[in-house]
């Protein structure tokens, strides 16, 4: 994927409108990773990247009517399809680029990236921003609803050893990012890297 956002965007904009029937068995997925995560009611979760806002159900559910959601994208044609879909009442939409969040610093208890890591232009400074608006302690969870082997296999590709979901590449990005790998998970199934900001 191109680290140019406009090029990102126009990935998306045309993907935009049948994304969710592309993907229809994910739903249970996205709920046991949304689930990993031990959001307690109350907690205010971000997801980055949300495309057409998948987690959000998940994420509400889990916080509860007091807990904050937000679900930011760079692509205004994925959050059209979010509010189309009614995944706009689970959470605030955002049209954000995660390379430069409008948040406070420390605001968020967690962040959950579906899909993310894949598309950052620059891993290590995004996965710092990402580490900047989330408090001491907090949780990110990168979450892909089939494994890196399937995920290659369905694009007819092979993985290589650069692929920064590898367990041996994920855990160093994330120390340098100022984040500690607590879980990893990569299977047919789904792939689930969970990490604690350090402080």
């Amino acid at each position: 994927m191109s680290d140019d956002p406009t090029q990102v965007q126009d990935f998306f904009t045309a993907r935009a409108a049948d994304w969710d029937t592309r993907f229809p068995d994910d739903g249970p997925a996205y709920r046991a990773a949304v689930a990993e995560l031990g959001l307690r009611p109350g907690s205010r979760v971000l997801d980055a990247g949300c495309g057409t806002g998948r987690a959000l159900p998940a994420l509400r559910e889990a916080v509860g009517p007091s807990g904050v959601v937000l679900g930011a994208d760079l692509t205004p044609a994925m959050l059209e399809a979010a509010t189309r879909a009614g995944r706009a009442r689970d959470g605030q939409l955002l049209l954000a680029d995660v390379t430069g969040l409008p948040l406070r610093t420390e605001s968020l208890d967690a962040v959950f990236g579906a899909g993310l890591i894949s598309h950052l232009p620059d891993p290590a400074e995004n996965l710092r921003e990402l580490r900047r608006v989330t408090r001491p302690g907090g949780l990110l969870a990168l979450f892909h609803p089939i494994g890196r082997a399937a995920l290659a296999a369905r694009q007819g590709r092979r993985i290589t050893p650069g692929d920064l979901r590898a367990e041996g590449n994920l855990g160093p990005l994330l120390a340098a990012s100022g984040w500690r790998m607590t879980s990893y998970v990569d299977e047919d199934a789904r792939f689930l890297a969970l990490a604690e900001r350090e402080d």
